[in-house]
Order: C-alpha cells, then sequence, then structure tokens
C-alpha cells in the first residue's frame, strides 16, 4: 500500500459561497483574474489560497478561456499545471479540447491531470496514444494515472494487451497502483494473475489482496482463505476488508477491524498493524460502507501523532475517492468539529491536486443540490468553513 504526502500543504478553494465583507471593514480590492493566475505559483500559502479561490468564484464566461491560455501557454510550468487543475473544475465541456492538446506536453505535471482526466472521461480517440504512452511514461507521479487511465478502458482489446503483462513484471510501485486500478475498475479478466501476487510476502500483496475484493469474483474466496492461514497479522486486515466485499457479510469483519485500529493505535510499537488496518478500512469506506468510515473517525478524532496521521491519511483518500460516502457519515456525526480536523489533518498530507479538485467541485454540487436548511447543505457549507473553501 502506497500513500504519496506533501509537507507544504494543499490548496483549498471552492467558489461556493464568498463571504460577506463586514459592515467594520472596508472592501478590499480583488487582484484581477490574470493576477490571480500569476499568484497561483506564489511562495506565500495565503496569497496563492487566495489566488485559486479568485479564480475558481470568476464566471466561467471569463475563467475558462483564461484557464485553458494559462495551461497551455504561461511561462512558469507550475501556473500551467494548477491552471489546468482548476479548469478542470470547470466542467467536461470546458476542458475536453484542453485536455486533449495537452496529453503529450513536455510538463510531466500537466500529463498527469490529463491521464486523470481521461480516466473519468472516456473518449475512444485517445486510447491509442494512452497505449502509446506506456512505453516512455516512467515517473512515479505521473505513470499511475496513465495506468488508472488505462485501466479504466480495460475492456478495449488494445487496453487489456497492454496492461496484462504489467501485472506480473515491472517496478513494484508501479505494478501495485495498475493492481489497486483494475481492482476499482472490476477486471475479473485479471483475476487469477492477481490472485498470483496476492500469495506472495511483499509489498505488492496487500494491493493485490484488496483487489480481488473490489473485484468481487466468489472464485477468489478460497485463494484468499488459503492465504489466512499462513498470513501476518498486519496482512489480517487486508484478508478481512476483501472476503467482506466478495461476500458482503461484514459485521465481523468490520468489528475486528476496529478492535485492531483502537488497539494499535494505542501503542507506537504497533504502527505497521494500525497503518493495515486503517488502510483496510478505508477501502471498505471507499466502496460505500459508512460503518467503516464512522470507525476511522472514532478513533482519529481524539489521536495523536503518529496514530493520527495515518487514520488521517485513510480518510483523506476516502474523501477525495468517495466523497458522497464522507458526506453521508457526517451529516450522522455530533463531532463535526473533529471530524473535520481530521479530514484537514489529511489534505495537509495528501499530494494528489486533481482529486483534492474533484472533492471540491462534489461538495459545491452537493452544496447546491440540497435543500436549504438540509442536513446535506449543512454538512456541506460547514465543510468550506471550516476548510476555507
Amino acid at each position: 500500500m502506497t500513500f504519496t504526502v506533501r509537507i507544504a500543504g494543499v490548496v483549498v478553494a471552492l467558489g461556493v459561497a464568498a463571504g460577506a465583507v463586514s459592515a467594520q471593514q472596508a472592501p478590499v480590492a480583488q487582484p484581477s483574474l490574470a493576477t490571480a493566475i500569476d499568484q497561483l505559483v506564489s511562495f506565500d500559502f495565503p496569497v496563492r489560497t487566495e489566488a485559486a479561490r479568485i479564480v475558481r468564484r470568476t464566471p466561467a464566461a471569463q475563467a475558462v478561456p483564461a484557464l485553458a491560455a494559462a495551461a497551455r501557454e504561461h511561462k512558469d510550468g507550475y501556473v500551467r499545471y494548477r491552471a489546468l487543475v482548476l479548469l478542470a473544475g470547470f466542467g467536461d465541456a470546458s476542458a475536453r479540447s484542453t485536455m486533449r492538446a495537452l496529453l503529450n506536453d513536455r510538463n510531466d505535471r500537466v500529463r498527469a491531470v490529463t491521464y486523470g482526466w481521461f480516466e473519468r472521461d472516456l473518449d475512444p480517440e485517445v486510447l491509442p496514444g494512452l497505449v502509446a504512452a506506456l512505453d516512455r511514461e516512467q515517473s512515479e507521479f505521473v505513470r499511475p494515472a496513465l495506468t488508472r487511465a488505462l485501466a479504466a478502458r480495460h475492456q478495449e482489446p488494445s487496453a487489456r494487451r497492454a496492461l496484462e503483462p504489467l501485472i506480473m513484471r515491472g517496478e513494484d510501485y508501479f505494478r501495485g497502483s495498475l493492481i489497486d486500478a483494475l481492482g476499482d475498475y472490476r477486471a475479473v479478466w485479471a483475476r487469477a494473475a492477481i490472485a498470483e501476487v496476492a500469495q506472495l510476502d511483499g509489498p505488492l500483496q496487500d494491493d493485490a489482496i484488496l483487489a480481488l475484493g473490489k473485484i468481487g469474483d466468489a472464485a477468489s474466496l478460497p485463494a484468499l482463505a488459503a492465504i489466512q492461514k499462513s498470513a501476518s497479522r498486519e496482512t489480517q486486515p487486508s484478508l478481512a476488508a476483501a472476503t467482506c466485499m466478495i461476500t458482503k457479510d461484514c459485521t465481523a469483519h468490520i468489528d475486528y477491524l476496529t478492535k485492531t485500529l483502537v488497539f494499535a493505535a494505542s501503542d507506537e510499537q504497533y504502527q505497521t498493524l494500525l497503518r493495515s488496518a486503517a488502510f483496510a478500512l478505508g477501502a471498505l469506506a471507499r466502496q460505500g460502507n459508512v460503518q467503516a468510515l464512522t470507525a476511522l473517525l472514532d478513533a482519529g478524532e481524539p489521536a495523536r501523532d503518529p496514530a493520527r496521521a495515518a487514520i488521517a491519511l485513510a480518510v483523506g483518500h476516502v474523501a477525495v475517492k468517495a466523497p458522497g460516502v464522507l458526506l453521508d457519515t457526517l451529516e450522522s456525526r455530533k463531532t463535526f468539529e473533529a471530524a473535520s480536523a481530521v479530514l484537514l489533518d489529511a489534505f495537509d498530507m495528501l499530494s494528489e491536486d486533481f482529486e483534492e479538485e474533484r472533492f471540491f467541485v462534489e461538495v459545491r454540487k452537493a452544496y447546491w443540490a440540497a435543500a436549504e436548511g438540509s442536513p446535506r447543505r449543512r454538512v456541506a457549507q460547514a465543510l468550506i468553513d471550516k476548510l476555507e473553501f
């Protein structure tokens, strides 16, 4: 299991509701849109955060062409990247042509965003280019996004031919991201090969076990049962989660995972077990299991580092991969402030700008779709306030 961490923090800004100017405060002049785009690269965190907020709150008719031009032509490579991420938040019609144009861009961050985009936008015309890119993309920040875009198309013969050999060969980091993606997209054809990986001790075992669970084929249950007989204590959480996903009989498995998480969080010498339990509960939560996310928040809210960091990362991955599950869970919690603090910690560590942007967009959609005064709208507004969207 692999988590990517950022030290500098995350830009969180979302234009749902701009704060009203206090009667005691004179209005503050806002930078122009062009200036705000230039400031996306500022070393001053509040400046670049406010710049992103201004861009998101600009009407699409002005923001979209400005962001598209910046993504293609700006002199600063990081501004090009951030502009493309922000452009993605304005919707399919606004971004598709720019994403196509930048698919083979020299900037690796930009390419990673385009691959992330085309994981969801299954434009058939880009498939040959994605397959061809497998031969040249070797960056640990870029190739996982590319393999996910291809995994989303795994039913296409050319995508399957390109991906199938990579389950069993290549660098472990890349294989792990591929196996995870094939599980997410329920590539049943990959089940036998992934089962072989699952039987081998090593860094890919948890990814492979959970991928079998996500694929959901009962034919995997004998293999999981065989692995369980000799698996280490640290591997047992993934086996429990995978079995739960396949059988849908989850009560005992979630009880075990919850108790394991609480036990491991209480003693720093069990950090590996803690990460395994949090990883497994997070995988279940991303599949829609609110009880699993509740267990993570219950343990994470009172926890201190290093246990808190491990649990927060799991919560963060649920947020960016399954924002609806997070919103469903927060609606029923009486400890919103503590729960949102865990989420804020997660966003300070995650390094997934494109996924985070999608989270912000989904929260905005949830806000506007919910009835005035409803629990969903209150939760969405509270997230905006707490995370300073």
